[in-house]
């Protein structure tokens, strides 16, 4: 989950030019590394859903299990608790517990790859919430990226058959963008912090506790059917143990997909890390199709590419300046900090 903070707009913690420049190949590296962690988190944790664990035990699983490896960045950052503790229990809420929530029980009723490009509708919702109720302005190609993310979402959902998909599922994909924009526009609220800003690692780490401390009301983990954890998951009929793919989820998919993230904004521009975001709906996508066997029929494959260009768009044609930036970005579960910053 990129996060965007004003020290990589200023060009790192040194603001110096130079040192961005010669840290591009690194941050193109790490952002990579981010998109394909992110992306192999449905296919990972729908054989565990599949094997007969709830969706919300999944992302409780997910969420519980990183927060325990960040802990000791939430005890080093421990004065955010003080300082910003709305941000904190935002990010907790939507970014972590929302997108990941809806986004898990999404995944249990229609294709991953589906599910992600739904969800990518979020940059586009963004700029409809900065255009008309922030009633600020827009440009002409951000609201290109809106149609055309729009319709290509009608191909992938194949609009002409009638909406066959899931109806529940697609609500619960919409719902994880939803919590996209929700989060999107909390986060702006603290884009004018400068110097002060949070650190993105210490809002990660907390919003994963405030996250698993919602989830644990919620998803009622005492209840789970723990047995599935010691046996195997059929990944398109193979055999994979459960625990194994619930590492993956915890420690590729969330822990190490969020601080490359991070690391990688410091060293690229908000729109570079936002073109490189959208390969993580390409790369599920792929990934669900070779793991999973879900294949997509070519319009839905024409459709999600339109909706990964229009996405693009939109986000990348943002003015430069704060004052009137339209908050956008990122992937399922991406954004933090001053501009932007969480399956």
């Amino acid at each position: 989950m990129p996060v965007h903070t004003s020290e990589s707009r200023r060009g790192g913690r040194n603001g110096s030019g130079s040192g961005v420049g010669s840290g591009k190949g690194v941050g193109l590296g790490l952002a990579l590394v981010s998109a394909l962690a992110f992306g192999g988190s449905g296919v990972a944790a729908k054989p565990l859903i599949e094997a007969g664990l709830d969706p919300l035990h999944v992302v409780w699983l997910r969420v519980a299990g990183a927060a325990l490896v960040m802990l000791p960045v939430a005890v080093r950052h421990r004065a955010l608790l003080r300082r910003r503790p709305a941000l904190l229990a935002g990010f907790g809420l939507l970014a972590v517990a929302g997108v990941q929530a809806c986004y898990f029980a999404a995944i249990s009723r229609i294709p991953v790859g589906v599910a992600l490009l739904v969800e990518y509708l979020a940059p586009a919702l963004v700029l409809g919430w900065v255009r008309f109720v922030q009633r600020r302005p827009v440009t002409r190609a951000a609201a290109l990226g809106v149609l055309l993310a729009a319709g290509g979402l009608a191909c992938v959902v194949e609009v002409w058959s009638g909406l066959s998909f899931d109806a529940v599922g697609l609500l619960l994909a919409l719902g994880a963008a939803g919590c996209q924009v929700g989060y999107f526009v909390l986060s702006d609220q603290g884009s004018d912090a400068g110097d002060d800003a949070p650190d993105p690692l210490g809002v990660i780490a907390y919003g994963l506790l405030s996250g698993a401390l919602v989830l644990t009301a919620v998803a009622r983990p005492w209840t789970m059917d723990w047995s599935v954890l010691t046996s195997t998951a059929q990944m398109d009929g193979t055999p994979v143990p459960a625990l194994v793919l619930l590492a993956w989820i915890v420690l590729v998919a969330t822990v190490l997909a969020y601080v490359t993230g991070v690391l990688s904004v410091r060293r690229l521009s908000p729109q570079v890390a936002g073109v490189v975001a959208c390969l993580e709906a390409v790369v599920a996508t792929v990934l669900a199709w070779v793991l999973l066997g879900e294949h997509l029929s070519a319009p839905q494959i024409v459709g999600g590419a339109v909706v990964l260009v229009g996405a693009f768009i939109a986000q990348s044609s943002a003015p430069a300046k704060a004052s009137s930036e339209p908050v956008a970005s990122g992937g399922p579960e991406r954004q933090l900090s001053s501009r932007e910053t969480a399956a």
